[in-house]
């Protein structure tokens, strides 16, 4: 079985998200032939994770039941990366429809731990949702992804854990998503303040900046000895005026930061071991 060191790091790929229009970003990777081709080029950039969000024909957010099969299938025909789809899909999506996501049987899903405002939106994630999506997914064996908006998302996670438990695979991984308008700042002290009040039982922690905070998050985060997660559902420019072409520059990006800070990326394998998948 493989095991994971201090030395290595978890690099995750967003590739897609809800928010950005394809017309806007003619290079967001949209339709499946793009996000198996992206998850392929970070994978070999790096990546050991793919965080999932889909379109429909038109390049609009869906949770299509049938696109959401297709596409974990083919990504694990086509990569090794582990494959987590969004529960979160876009913010106008209802709740049944979130729950439905674990039909399609990913490796992994995200699962929110809190309602926070999101720009001019609301990301509605109420408690009896939270718990549902839950036990739904130590029933369906999907590992969840514990993502922290806010620092009460951090103090749901520790009464979720004391009500039903640690999560199938026994380990608990997080992912602070920093810098959304409505939610905790993409800021070191705000990082430091969230990893302090982690519950005991989280075995791993990652952190993911939107737009101008992705630097400052991530240097952070490598700083604390934790983990990452980048792509363009978070940032669409490299440096100011300088727009990213493909997902794989932002994981080369994170590859060379996380080098001098002495850590190498996992593999998927290690990556399956680290959130207990293996």
């Amino acid at each position: 079985m493989p095991t994971t060191s201090p030395d290595q790091i978890l690099i995750t790929v967003a590739p897609t998200g809800a928010e950005t229009t394809k017309e806007d970003c003619p290079q967001l990777p949209t339709t499946l032939e793009e996000l198996v081709q992206a998850a392929q080029e970070c994978e070999a950039a790096g990546a050991a994770m793919v965080h999932v969000h889909i379109r429909d024909a038109d390049h609009r957010p869906t949770l299509d039941p049938t696109r959401l099969v297709d596409t974990v299938q083919a990504l694990r025909e086509q990569t090794g990366l582990v494959v987590q789809l969004s529960t979160g899909g876009s913010v106008h999506d209802p709740l049944d429809a979130r729950l439905k996501v674990l039909d399609a049987q990913p490796d992994s899903c995200s699962l929110t731990m809190g309602t926070t405002n999101f720009g001019d939106d609301v990301f509605s994630n109420p408690w009896p949702f939270i718990c549902e999506l839950y036990q739904l997914s130590q029933e369906r064996q999907v590992v969840p992804e514990f993502e922290l908006f806010d620092l009460g998302h951090v103090h749901a996670l520790r009464r979720l854990l004391d009500t039903y438990g640690l999560p199938y695979g026994g380990k608990v991984h997080c992912d602070f998503v920093m810098g959304v308008p409505g939610g905790m700042p993409g800021t070191a002290p705000a990082l430091v303040a969230g990893v302090a009040l982690l519950p005991e039982e989280v075995t791993s922690w990652s952190a993911t900046g939107i737009g101008r905070s992705t630097l400052p998050v991530m240097f952070a985060a490598l700083s604390m000895g934790g983990h990452l997660r980048v792509g363009m559902e978070d940032v669409l420019t490299l440096a100011r005026r300088v727009p990213v072409a493909r997902n794989a520059q932002l994981v080369e990006r994170a590859v060379g930061a996380a080098a001098l800070a002495q850590r190498t990326p996992m593999s998927p394998a290690d990556a399956r071991a680290l959130i207990g998948l293996a």
